[in-house]
């Protein structure tokens, strides 16, 4: 089971069933912000449905096919992490993420995103490590801007959120680029 101690206030845990209560409300109680970006946010409506999210990513962890993972700062779920899949015939995966209205700011995403993009170069061995997101989602861009990946370019109409498509940036780190 994956946990990264960040520092005193923060760490990262593979996401749970216990966890489930705590995401919902943090889901819930970020919602309009979220939605922006997020396309699953409408159809998360009960515990039940972050239940059944939770249970899928403990799959993915049993499939060796990556895992989520809360970001708990101040024992409070702040927000999540986590790899999408991982690619092992290319030693290649991505990072999606999202923080609670209650989190933004306080640089909690650069330091989670830096643990697992160091986590998924040194420990699980993998070439490349790939952000994506939309043109306009400034903040979300900021993370690997400020985490030195380099923007390799934009996939357009690459996401449908909910009544129009958006353009994706994708950034990329290689193992020989990180922490050069």
């Amino acid at each position: 089971m994956f946990s990264y101690k960040i520092n005193d206030q923060t760490c990262l845990k593979m996401l749970d069933l216990r966890d489930t209560e705590h995401l919902f409300a943090l889901t819930v109680q970020s919602k309009d912000t979220l939605r922006e970006w997020l396309p699953f946010i409408d159809f998360t409506r009960t515990s039940e449905d972050t239940k059944m999210f939770i249970q899928s990513t403990m799959k993915q962890f049993s499939e060796n096919n990556g895992f989520q993972a809360g970001i708990w700062y101040d024992g409070n779920l702040a927000g999540v992490i986590g790899f999408h899949k991982i690619d092992w015939n290319n030693k290649s995966t991505s990072i999606g993420y999202w923080l609670g209205n209650d989190y933004v700011g306080l640089g909690l995403m650069t330091k989670s995103v830096e643990a697992f993009v160091d986590y998924a170069v040194v420990e699980l061995q993998l070439n490349r490590v790939e952000i994506r997101a939309a043109v306009e989602n400034k903040k979300s861009r900021a993370i690997p801007d400020r985490l030195g990946f380099q923007e390799e370019g934009c996939v357009r109409q690459a996401e449908w959120l909910y009544d129009h498509y958006v353009d994706h940036v994708v950034y990329g780190m290689l193992a020989n680029d990180w922490k050069k």
